[in-house]
């Protein structure tokens, strides 16, 4: 097994069972991508059994902290179904679940999605490439589910400097191998596409900002709804349900709006109650000032804009730009769903860009609710980056 070592003060993570360890705290050590080192601290003490990644400024990435467990496939069947298994536990209104969520289940570059009877996941750190094989079949032995799709076509990847890859794994046959999946989430039917849609193929870390959605514009009785960045209109149909009078979905991508417009009629809404628009956003936002339209409610759930916070101050802007257009649009006694799911950006300054856009656009509003992932979107103790997802619900004075 080789080892490397920590420069010295550099070792506190990783005593704190933190994951990661950054290329500019290594002292020396080397390995082939994806192999698993033995972690120590300069005087040759244990730290961890990790992953090594030649060409990521995160070089290592843990996968135990104790130093008599093995790293091989019945590792990974372990931690599989203790990630299955604390699912079990949660009350999820879906047959769709977010099952493995990287760092958080301690299998770091690992996200796996199940919708129904397949599964969907995405490789992305040289560690969990290494271990491919052996994950996929773990992957099917603990869920019994009946295929397997890769997604590891992000950014993610080439970080590691990996090439991306999408395709089936594992599917018992050539019938099994439709990407198109129906899904179920809190009584809604939305279609999901494994092979084209973002992510894993779907936003299931929004499904309960959707039902809180529907139940804000039912409460309220909130009857004109706008949904920008609609992807495939899973609040548009959370607005419908929860009694909107009429939603206008705005999206730069027309496959993305065609979907939204099926997922509307999938769910017996009347189409006329539904406008989708491929357009900009943020010009679609002002065109709407310049008309004097207004809305009772509002979602802003943008693309990431800061993966990293290097790209901080200049998603700051950003954010600050679009949030201060919808408040504008919005009406008095009416509700905004503000997300970013920027790692750049924490829920501090996310809440310090809304404020700000408050003030630019001369309104004022109560936070009615924090937002965040679904709970099978899990952050731990020791590992804050896993907090990607924060939402504010501002209704306006």
């Amino acid at each position: 097994m080789k080892s490397v070592r920590i420069r010295a003060g550099k070792e506190r993570s990783l005593l704190r069972r933190h994951p990661w360890v950054f290329e500019v705290s290594v002292a020396s050590g080397k390995a082939d991508a994806g192999e698993t080192v033995r972690v120590e601290d300069g005087s040759g003490r244990f730290l961890a059994w990790a992953a090594y990644s030649p060409l990521s400024s995160i070089r290592l990435r843990a996968w135990s902290f104790e130093e008599g467990e093995r790293i091989d496939a019945a590792f990974f069947e372990r931690r599989i179904a203790a990630a299955v298994e604390a699912r079990a536990r949660l009350p999820i209104a879906s047959d769709s679940v977010r099952l493995v969520h990287g760092e958080a289940d301690g299998l770091p570059g690992l996200v796996v999605d199940r919708y129904r009877e397949t599964l969907s996941a995405q490789f992305l750190a040289a560690g969990a490439e290494r271990w491919k094989a052996q994950i996929a079949d773990a992957l099917l032995r603990t869920t019994g589910a009946r295929r397997l799709f890769e997604r590891s076509d992000t950014s993610a990847r080439e970080r590691e400097g990996l090439a991306p890859v999408t395709g089936w794994l594992r599917a018992e046959d050539e019938a099994s191998r439709m990407t198109e999946v129906e899904i179920e989430e809190h009584g809604l039917r939305f279609a999901v596409d494994v092979a084209t849609g973002h992510k894993t193929g779907f936003y299931l870390d929004q499904r309960d900002n959707r039902k809180l959605f529907a139940d804000t514009v039912r409460h309220f009785r909130l009857e004109r709804v706008l949904n920008c960045y609609c992807y495939t209109g899973g609040f548009s149909v959370a607005a419908l349900a929860g009694g909107a009078a009429h939603v206008t979905a705005i999206d730069s991508s027309a496959p993305a709006l065609a979907r939204a417009v099926d997922n509307v009629a999938r769910n017996g809404f009347d189409a006329a109650r539904h406008e989708a628009i491929d357009a900009d956003v943020n010009q679609r936002l002002r065109a709407f000032l310049d008309e004097r339209r207004s809305f009772d409610a509002i979602v802003l759930d943008p693309p990431k804009l800061a993966p990293t916070v290097a790209h901080a101050e200049r998603a700051a802007r950003a954010y600050k730009d679009i949030n201060r257009l919808a408040l504008m649009l919005l009406r008095p006694g009416g509700a905004l769903f503000t997300f970013s799911c920027s790692g750049g950006i924490d829920a501090g300054l996310f809440h310090k860009i809304v404020a700000g856009a408050g003030i630019d656009a001369g309104v004022d509003g109560f936070i009615h609710a924090r937002l965040g992932a679904a709970p099978d979107h899990p952050m731990t103790i020791n590992f804050p980056e896993g907090e990607y997802l924060k939402g504010l619900v501002v209704l306006r004075r």
